[in-house]
């Protein structure tokens, strides 16, 4: 191709909204897993924390919404609007669209309960937010089996980062969250799982 033009812009348009979206869920996802139970960053004010992963939320929200969109309006393929919610209902790239489709519900419903969250208390809505640990790899999933682009070069190494990035802060989580465990603890959960197997 030889640059965008006005047939091609809403292709490009899907596939870097694609690639920001993908940077900026990396983001939200790494401050959430980083931030503690009071909301807070080492270094860093509770109001700054919080006020970053919302916006940057809302930003990967906005470059999702994006994505969709400028696919769906794209002449080069058919893709329904339905099959954007409903998964694996696209007749093109029936699986690669469809864990598109299953992240976008997993976003979506995200989104509706942390704008509910006061009326939902916080054992539901830390429930639902959970579901960011499968968002993740969905939406990663998607973008490498439907983006050709994104098997190769640069696109697929900025990909394998971000998902490093994302593995070493949930490695970071998991490891302080054991460490939290009393020693007596530890052990009783240790030997509960050994003699379960």
């Amino acid at each position: 191709m030889n640059g965008i033009t006005a047939s091609t812009a809403l292709w490009y348009a899907s596939r870097a909204s694609g690639v920001v979206a993908l940077l900026m869920l990396t983001l939200v996802i790494t401050l959430g897993v980083l931030t503690n139970r009071q909301g807070r960053l080492p270094g860093l004010p509770r109001f700054a924390v919080v006020g970053l992963h919302r916006n940057v939320a809302l930003l990967a929200v906005a470059f999702i919404a994006l994505h969709v969109l400028s696919a769906v309006f794209d002449g080069y393929v058919t893709i329904g609007l339905i099959a954007t919610v409903v998964p694996f209902t696209s007749r093109y790239e029936t699986f690669w669209l469809g864990l598109g489709a299953v992240a976008a519900d997993l976003v979506l419903a995200i989104v509706v309960t942390s704008l509910l969250r006061t009326r939902l208390g916080p054992r539901a809505w830390r429930a639902t937010h959970w579901l960011t640990y499968a968002l993740y790899p969905i939406a990663v999933t998607h973008g490498i089996g439907a983006a050709a682009d994104l098997r190769s070069g640069g696109l697929l190494a900025l990909t394998v980062v971000c998902a490093l990035v994302v593995l070493v802060a949930v490695g970071w989580r998991l490891s302080r969250a054991r460490m939290a465990l009393p020693r007596w603890r530890r052990v009783d959960v240790l030997m509960h799982r050994g003699g379960a197997r």
